[in-house]
């Protein structure tokens, strides 16, 4: 009886050690805080999609609801961190060990020279899938520029914050609309603004060795949340308080398109697969009244 005993034990703490990590189906409280009211956008469950809480150096820094079949993240969500939009420089690309079976720690680690892929690479995107992929160059969903301190710019720099994006989509068309949210938040948001920022995919993927690794997105879309906001803000600015949104088609010669929130959940709703009760923020970021939300 005793060694049978062990025996369930010993297997129970492999199991355990195998699954380790933060990844998992509900979020942990100090992951929470990353999103409004604490609660994760609704209405997107598949068995592919998990939840990954960010961490670098010891520390928590936003929230990825990842794929690890398609191996990208279907939204990334953070807090915006006022800022005057400096890139961080010489941070090395980094993999996701709540993904491995193999590691030892919960922070983002570089990628060591000569590592093995196998340790890996069967739940998340690595660094050979982007080497030959010439039409497309990494994206990431939580840019740097919407943090300041340099431990959650780095933090951004991981593959699991990362879809393949059209660089010329990317450069002249995504990153510029990310550089009008943040003036407008650094500008006019007087408490925490959460954002979520995702992706819609339609099959195309980029290939390794003649086998499917990375979906590429059809759609980028972003949306804020700031629900204490300066109530004398201009009137052309005024009206994308508390919330707004935009998106845009992954392609060459395309243009971004602001919207509201409520406007995006519709347009998500007739492109990519979430259920009807799809949404953003609790309540679409209309705060209850007499409430303390920031």
């Amino acid at each position: 009886m005793a060694f049978w005993a062990l025996t369930v034990f010993l297997l129970v703490y492999i199991l355990v050690s195998v699954v380790r990590g933060r990844v998992e189906k509900e979020l942990t409280p100090e992951c929470r805080k990353f999103l409004y009211m604490a609660t994760p956008p609704t209405g997107l469950q598949h068995d592919s999609l998990k939840f990954i809480c960010q961490r670098y150096n010891k520390k928590p820094r936003y929230v990825t609801l990842y794929n690890t079949v398609d191996h990208i993240p279907v939204y990334s969500a953070y807090t915006f961190k006022r800022s005057d939009g400096e890139k961080c420089m010489d941070v090395p690309w980094m993999y996701e060990p709540q993904l491995s079976t193999s590691s030892g720690t919960d922070d983002m680690q570089p990628f060591p020279h000569g590592y093995m892929h196998m340790k890996f690479e069967d739940a998340q995107a690595v660094l050979d899938d982007y080497t030959n992929a010439i039409l497309y160059e990494r994206g990431t969903l939580n840019p740097d520029e919407h943090q300041d301190e340099p431990d959650d710019k780095a933090s951004t720099y991981t593959l699991t914050n990362v879809v393949p994006v059209v660089p010329q989509f990317n450069t002249e068309v995504w990153n510029e609309q990310e550089h009008i949210i943040r003036k407008r938040l650094n500008n006019y948001c007087r408490g925490t603004a959460y954002i979520v920022t995702g992706i819609t995919t339609s099959g195309k993927m980029i290939r390794r060795e003649n086998i499917n690794r990375v979906a590429v997105p059809t759609y980028l879309w972003s949306a804020y949340c700031c629900a204490n906001y300066d109530h004398n803000t201009p009137y052309n600015e005024r009206y994308k308080f508390p919330s707004y949104a935009h998106y845009g088609l992954n392609e060459k010669n395309n243009e971004v398109v602001e919207l509201s929130v409520q406007k995006l959940k519709e347009f998500l709703k007739k492109t990519t697969f979430v259920d009807q009760n799809f949404q953003i923020f609790v309540s679409d970021c209309v705060p209850p009244e007499n409430s303390n939300v920031e």
